[in-house]
């Protein structure tokens, strides 16, 4: 076993007296030496390592400004080279979206003769976010405020001349869009105040079918309800009914783009249903295409009662008709108030000289079929007495017997007692 080796330090001072141990100042001094020259290492940089460390900070500075502001042609060279795949997960959803892509409906000409006579023959002009932002812009530029709510919430900013360029590159990469990833620069659109003015950048009219279902899931995803409602109005409501105008269907990108468009329901319903049925022009091909959106896809209750309740009350188009059978169809346990405007809804076409379609039958046969339990005793007999002066040969007998046979809510109903005696 090796031998311990004692602490020639230690040998040395217990031969020297405890005073003089205490008055040693060697390894204080010697400390206090290496403390200084540490502070200095720290307080001085040599001249030449400050050269370069000035010069790698510029360096950094610049390629910081250099990846805000890059020029067009690089910034949308690296868009297409990064988003040029289409993900595993998109595919397979796009392919599983297609078992619920709607039938081939075939028109019935004399239908939709008659539901020509009940259109606004002075429709409301229809407005796109192109009309918008050119009124704001000429209103911006003679100084006049606006009285249009729509136009009131865009905001428009002076833009740097080369975040307009590489939004117009983006607009070129959406117009021939197909499948992959959306351009980087697109995805932050949704998080800028003056989105609206971004957009109409990149000429929304001219989107492929494919960018506005990927421009629906992004914007759908990002923005509140009140600015996904504005997007659904001037943006898809257009594209769709020019798509179903031109080609007598629907794009099936442009069918999903509205079933992504319900994950905001009461945008879905402000932005679109409701300005369709208040334009007075909806054509019975465009309510059966959108309505079976509505009818394919959950809706919470709340939003369809209130679109219910506005679309029993506007002035009756025909089309109507069609969105308020598929909304009674889906069952839902109506309040009072949707009920008893349903029946009044009805009730205005008593003395209606007008041969109504067959589809304002259709709808009443509905009603009253899932709602004959929520209308009172006085009602039932309004609706009988309507069936006097608007009846159809086929449908009035079943909607008589479904109103004969109610149990309407103001009757209580007494069941017999089944205690023996």
């Amino acid at each position: 076993m090796g031998k311990f080796k004692k602490n020639k330090t230690t040998v040395k001072l217990l031969n020297v007296p405890l005073d003089q141990q205490l008055s040693e100042p060697t390894q204080s001094k010697n400390r206090q030496k290496i403390r200084n020259r540490r502070e200095d290492d720290d307080q001085f940089v040599d001249s030449g390592l400050s050269e370069k460390i000035l010069q790698q900070a510029r360096k950094q500075q610049q390629e910081l400004e250099d990846e805000t502001f890059e020029s067009s042609e690089l910034k949308i060279n690296k868009i297409l080279e990064d988003d040029n795949e289409l993900s595993d997960e998109e595919v397979d959803a796009l392919h599983k979206d297609e078992e619920d892509f709607y039938d081939n409906i075939e028109i019935n000409e004399d239908d939709e003769k008659a539901l020509e006579k009940f259109m606004n023959r002075n429709p409301v002009p229809r407005l796109t976010l192109a009309d918008v932002i050119n009124e704001k812009i000429t209103e911006k530029q003679t100084e006049l405020q606006s009285q249009f709510s729509e136009k009131e919430s865009v905001h428009l900013q002076d833009l740097d001349s080369r975040v307009k360029t590489m939004y117009e590159g983006v607009r070129d990469v959406l117009a021939r869009y197909r499948a992959g990833k959306i351009p980087k620069a697109f995805k932050i659109v949704p998080k800028l105040r003056n989105w609206e003015q971004i957009l109409y950048i990149t000429e929304p009219s001219n989107w492929s079918a494919a960018a506005v279902y990927m421009a629906t899931r992004i914007f759908a995803s990002n923005l509140k309800e009140k600015m996904a409602q504005r997007y659904y109005n001037l943006v898809l409501l257009p594209r769709i009914r020019d798509d179903i105008a031109e080609y007598k269907r629907l794009n099936f990108h442009l069918y999903q783009a509205m079933r992504k468009a319900l994950y905001k329901p009461g945008a879905f319903m402000k932005g679109i249903i409701l300005p369709l049925c208040e334009s007075g022009t909806c054509t019975l091909r465009e309510a059966i295409i959108i309505g079976s959106v509505i009818q394919k896809n959950s809706i919470p209750m709340l939003h369809s009662a209130a679109a219910l309740l506005k679309i029993a009350e506007m002035d009756y188009n025909g089309a109507n008709s069609i969105f308020l059978r598929i909304l009674y169809d889906k069952k839902y346990a109506l309040p009072y108030r949707v009920v008893d405007a349903s029946v009044f809804h009805f009730l205005r076409f008593e003395r209606d000289k007008r041969e109504l379609p067959v589809l304002w039958h259709q709808a009443l046969l509905t009603f009253v079929q899932r709602y004959k339990s929520d209308i009172s005793s006085e009602q039932r007999e309004a609706l009988l007495g309507l069936l006097r002066h608007q009846p159809h040969p086929t449908i009035t007998p079943e909607i008589r017997r479904e109103l004969q046979n109610a149990k309407c809510r103001d009757i209580e109903t007494t069941e017999p007692s089944n205690m023996e005696t």
